[in-house]
């Protein structure tokens, strides 16, 4: 073979120094990572796409127990003083009913839902009145057991809440007021505002008032792709108008019977909707914590890269010297 061939076909020998083999194991560790993270957001966006199906396929069952309990309450003339779970009563014990996750790698939305928490609790507690826990989740559970919280009952909180595991809230709820062991029943969940921003926000779950649940409005989200971004869409939903019953229309039932039948399945669609509503801020905020991880990786990898070359180049630097040193001393 010809000496212009073989020098051809010969390929470059670094010997790379250990510092350098070190920043390119790094690098590639930093990229998988990369990989992982984005499509773990990927999967969060899938999710939350899901959540707002669900919570629009709850909205024309709530739309018609809206209408019908406004048409009920405007035949009774608004006397609801014989309906337990419209009667406001002294508060001497509250329950705190606080949705959480079950999972981390979500930024803030737990931690940010467990001192809300803490700061009702201490300021119940401060008020002079008893406090009692009902948890959603299992990060709220694990947080509040190992401090022992008085803790009524404890429920999780999937990916994907469905009617039957609100029945089960709402029934533990629906109990404890109704047989007296407290006066009135709070609600912590975390409000779905963007995919950059969530708050944690307090209501009165029971007693009801029946002003707010007829004249209550809604309001829906979407997620939107744009440019490549995801994006949430809000649209706001007036209160669904109360059912006009006929002046000679005979109910079967009285309709303070009917009212008390309704507001269970009330009380089970508002524990259901904020669940979904959690659920959605929780994926949201994976969503951007991923988003935030890649964003980091990406800059990792990049600043790596730089170090791998200027230590590439040295070592290329060093033999080159060698060389040249190694030929000096031979002239």
């Amino acid at each position: 073979m010809p000496v212009g061939a073989s020098h051809r076909t010969r390929t470059n020998t670094i010997v790379m120094d250990g510092k350098a083999n070190a920043i390119r194991d790094r690098i590639s560790t930093v990229k998988n990572t990369k990989k992982i993270t984005m499509a773990m957001k990927l999967v969060a966006a899938a999710k939350v796409r899901r959540a707002q199906d669900a919570v629009l396929a709850t909205r024309p069952f709530s739309e018609t127990l809206q209408s019908v309990f406004g048409g009920l309450v405007e035949r009774m003339g608004g006397d609801t003083a014989d309906i337990p779970l419209l009667t406001q009563r002294e508060v001497k014990k509250v329950t705190i009913c606080c949705i959480t996750g079950d999972r981390g790698l979500c930024g803030g939305y737990n931690s940010f839902m467990i001192k809300k928490a803490e700061a009702r609790f201490q300021e119940l507690k401060a008020a002079g009145l008893d406090v009692d826990m009902v948890l959603i989740g299992k990060k709220g559970i694990s947080y509040f057991t190992n401090r022992d919280y008085p803790i009524r009952a404890q429920f999780e909180c999937g990916q994907n809440p469905n009617s039957k595991e609100a029945l089960a809230i709402s029934e533990e709820l629906l109990n404890t007021y109704l047989s007296g062991e407290t006066d009135t029943i709070e609600l912590l969940y975390t409000k779905f505002v963007s995919l950059i921003a969530s708050v944690p926000s307090v209501r009165t779950l029971v007693p009801f008032s029946a002003s707010e649940i007829t004249n209550k409005g809604d309001e829906v989200f979407q997620l939107t792709s744009s440019s490549g971004d995801f994006e949430v869409e809000r649209t706001e939903l007036d209160a669904a108008a109360p059912q006009e019953f006929p002046n000679d229309m005979i109910f079967e039932q009285d309709p303070t019977q009917i009212v008390n039948s309704i507001l269970p399945l009330y009380l089970n669609g508002q524990i259901l909707r904020t669940m979904q509503e959690s659920v959605a801020a929780e994926l949201a905020a994976r969503m951007a914590s991923m988003q935030a991880a890649s964003d980091n990786a990406g800059a990792l990898e990049k600043d790596l890269s730089m170090q791998y070359n200027r230590a590439r180049q040295a070592s290329v630097t060093a033999e080159i010297l060698e060389i040249v040193a190694g030929a000096s001393a031979l002239e």
